[in-house]
């Protein structure tokens, strides 16, 4: 079977837990029964942000969620249940090395949710620890052979983190090295996952700004018989002007089917929630209206790009 998902998927994620525990709460430690409760209780809202704004310009058969199972389980079987397409994280939060979060036992958590995507995100540049970008190309075979084995779509987020000597030859300028040299890694690290045989249907992609780029992740994503695969631009908590210029970008070339944009999304949300500056309901309602303004940024350079092809 081959590899792909080539409708529009406008993703909204959640699944963050160490960070989101220590960044937004401050809890350290093995977390408490009411703790863990406040976790889970702002993913509900998050959610409630997501199911308002369908219908309210975000088109349900294009929406998404991402969360994971430690904190959104519920979550994960309300929206099964109500027909959305739903993202299961399978990777250990928090470690800088893909691993499973259930170990060998991944599979079973899989197929205990039957989510439309299980995602692994990853940070994989090519030209850093050998042995850990084997041992993680190894774990990503492995889940995406049983993906493949039981008809389980697949999705890998890409995160190419530079090396100590690539910031240095950008002189110390992360910006520097995401314009000049990530984007030739990207192509890089897809490529190697590609012929190590990591096959995902959709490959979540860091901001790219100029088309070009976007142009070659896309050829790099689709070659060798794999046209139907699909990319999505995610958001990497950037601010709102930068996510606009990205989502612009991506939505301008084809193959790039949609975006995941989750802490620039919810982020203030929650954290002016917790610190009751907003009602739950308003809480809700500017989760529900962030998102909706990707939707709309996303969708009207896409038409822009079909009236002028």
């Amino acid at each position: 079977m081959r590899p792909g998902y080539d409708q529009p998927l406008y993703l909204l994620p959640f699944d963050h837990r160490h960070s989101y525990v220590t960044g937004m709460f401050h809890f350290s430690g093995p977390l408490t029964p009411d703790q863990r409760d406040a976790v889970t209780d702002t993913k509900e809202l998050i959610y409630a942000g997501f199911r308002q704004a369908l219908g309210h310009g975000v088109p349900v058969a294009a929406a998404a969620i991402l969360v994971d199972e430690e904190f959104g389980a519920d979550i994960l079987r309300d929206a099964t249940m109500n027909g959305y397409v739903t993202v299961l994280s399978t990777e250990k939060s928090g470690s800088a090395e893909f691993e499973f979060e259930y170990g060998a036992d991944f599979a079973s958590h899989i197929a205990a949710f039957k989510p439309t995507f299980a995602k692994a995100l990853v940070r994989f540049n090519p030209e850093s620890d050998a042995e850990v970008n084997r041992r993680q190309t190894a774990r990503l075979k492995q889940l995406s052979d049983y993906c493949r084995a039981v008809r389980q779509s697949f999705m890998i987020e890409l995160l190419v983190p530079p090396t100590a000597a690539q910031l240095a030859q950008a002189h110390g300028f992360q910006t520097t090295f995401d314009l000049l040299t990530r984007p030739a890694l990207m192509l890089q690290a897809i490529r190697t996952l590609q012929d190590a045989g990591v096959e995902p249907d959709v490959w979540k992609i860091q901001g790219l700004d100029r088309r070009s780029d976007c142009e070659h992740i896309v050829a790099t994503a689709r070659r060798n018989g794999r046209s139907k695969v699909g990319c999505i631009v995610l958001g990497h908590d950037a601010g709102e002007d930068q996510v606009v210029r990205w989502l612009e970008t991506a939505a301008s070339v084809p193959g790039f089917i949609g975006f995941a944009v989750g802490r620039t999304t919810f982020w203030h949300a929650v954290a002016a929630y917790i610190g009751k500056q907003l009602t739950r309901a308003e809480a809700v309602s500017l989760v529900a209206r962030r998102y909706r303004e990707w939707v709309g940024v996303f969708e009207r350079a896409r038409a822009l790009r079909a009236r002028t092809a």
